[in-house]
């Protein structure tokens, strides 16, 4: 059915992973239109194939470059990646291994290693030893997966006490909140409810306190702004308050301890999306930030962010792993003999039952060089962002939007229109020097640095803003 590989593929493929996990800088490359990759690339899929070398030869040479390196030291769009070469050797092994990272009966040994990784993951935010959770793809489905424990968990309560479902589900969340919450609500079929936030974007617990208060027998109020309909018969249906910790935007952080305080009166979960930011709790200069952490009901935080992992993982971690579990654990009788014996079972902590051992790259890399490197990793990015701010405020043609917490460093091109910035980054990514997207805040374009690569310095900012003196 399946030849055998042609000779020398293997070792083809493992020098192609070597070439290029050994570039220093990598190529940032770049994109192409599909009609340039249909030329280019010629058809790849055919009813006889076209063998393993020139299948792997129009990857090498055009594909591949068709891509957008997210480990290059000047890609500072979005929240770019820098896996650490150990993680990368890894992902390696996973793919070779044909692991199934669903259930500790087929996996024990690698969910073990996972656990270990997450329990870092917990000690970094106060979680107690019995907190616990999975990997998964992003952090979309990291927040899903806890929004879904945190309703059952509130429809839970609310029938032991014999009190009947509301009209309408809810959360509760700011303003600069990450979009997949908007996705999760859809997806769940609940209304999201975006709180403003204070004068630096933050959602405090004042503000929640205030909004929670207005979403009583009154319906919602002026705190409060509701994505769908409205809460009847003096019952807002809320289940959950999620707090950002590290906007993408801009990288606040909320007043989780504040957030917290405010919902516990009420009963709520708190969940916490930290996919970016949380990964600054290794660093002791921002550590203080994320204090409250420790006493909300679930987090997430994304290695493949900003604590150096290929793409794709998010931490998923809950308190309560048990509340977890009753919303997560798929039912069938072929899976009743995983329940048998097996102290932990990953695919009952998130939306999916398969699942790959996602979390096992990050935590070679833990095993390999230590908790120190990283707190230190993260450090230095936090370190050249401030460079970064630095820089910007030396500079006559551009200033900051706001002052930096994290590592997210947001300025404006003064004097420059939507259309100079989205041209500028076009002829940035073209010369191959870097890769900066703009951004919209309060209906102005500005653009911003996302620092998540301890290979970026501030030199690297230097070349970047120098750019932009003249206007290109």
């Amino acid at each position: 059915m399946f030849e055998a590989l042609t000779p020398g593929l293997e070792q083809a493929v493992v020098d192609l992973a070597r070439t290029r996990m050994s570039l220093d800088p990598v190529p940032l490359d770049g994109s192409a239109t599909p009609t340039e990759l249909a030329e280019r690339a010629g058809l790849t899929v055919t009813p006889d194939g076209i063998g393993g070398p020139a299948a792997l030869r129009v990857f090498d040479e055009v594909l591949s470059r068709a891509c957008i390196s997210a480990d290059h030291p000047r890609n500072l769009a979005f929240i770019p990646a820098a896996p650490t070469r150990a993680s990368i050797l890894f992902d390696l092994v996973v793919g070779a291994s044909s692991i199934y990272g669903g259930s500790w009966l087929e996996g024990a040994g690698a969910v073990h290693a996972e656990n270990e990784a997450l329990r870092w993951l917990s000690d970094l935010v106060g979680f107690p030893a019995e907190a616990g959770g999975a990997f998964v793809q992003g952090g979309t489905i990291g927040n899903l997966s806890a929004l879904v424990a945190a309703r059952h968990a509130a429809r839970a309560r609310r029938a032991a006490r014999g009190l009947p479902a509301p009209a309408r589900w809810s959360f509760l969340c700011g303003a600069e909140a990450h979009s997949s919450l908007r996705q999760a609500a859809e997806v769940m079929d609940v209304d999201p409810v975006f709180v403003v936030a204070d004068d630096d974007g933050r959602l405090t617990g004042q503000a929640v306190a205030a909004a929670l208060g207005a979403l009583g027998p009154r319906g919602p109020g002026p705190l409060g702004t509701r994505g769908a309909a409205t809460a009847t018969g003096g019952d807002s249906g809320v289940f959950a308050v999620v707090a950002t910790a590290g906007s993408t935007q801009f990288g606040i952080v909320d007043d989780i301890r504040g957030i917290v305080d405010a919902a516990r009166p009420h009963d709520l979960w708190v969940h916490v999306d930290g996919a970016y930011g949380l990964a600054a709790a290794a660093a002791p200069s921002t550590r203080h930030l994320f204090d409250g952490v420790g006493d909300t009901d679930s987090f997430i935080v994304d290695p493949h962010k900003w604590l150096f992992a290929p793409f794709d993982a998010c931490g998923l971690v809950y308190r309560d792993p048990a509340a977890a579990r009753a919303a997560h654990a798929q039912q069938a009788g072929y899976l009743e003999v995983l329940d048998r014996d097996s102290p932990w079972n990953p695919s009952d902590y998130q939306i999916g039952l398969s699942r790959r051992v996602r979390g096992l790259p990050f935590w070679f890399s833990l095993a390999t060089y230590g908790t120190r490197a990283y707190s230190g990793a993260v450090e230095g990015c936090l370190a050249t962002a401030r460079a970064a701010a630095d820089r910007i405020r030396e500079l006559p043609y551009v200033e900051l939007v706001r002052e930096p917490e994290l590592s997210v460093v947001v300025l404006r091109r003064l004097g420059w229109s939507a259309e100079d910035y989205h041209r500028w980054t076009q002829w940035l990514l073209g010369s191959g020097l870097g890769f900066v997207t703009p951004t919209v805040h309060n209906g102005e374009t500005v653009t911003r640095f996302a620092i998540v690569n301890p290979r970026t310095t501030p030199d690297d900012i230097d070349r970047i803003l120098a750019t932009m003196s003249d206007g290109r």
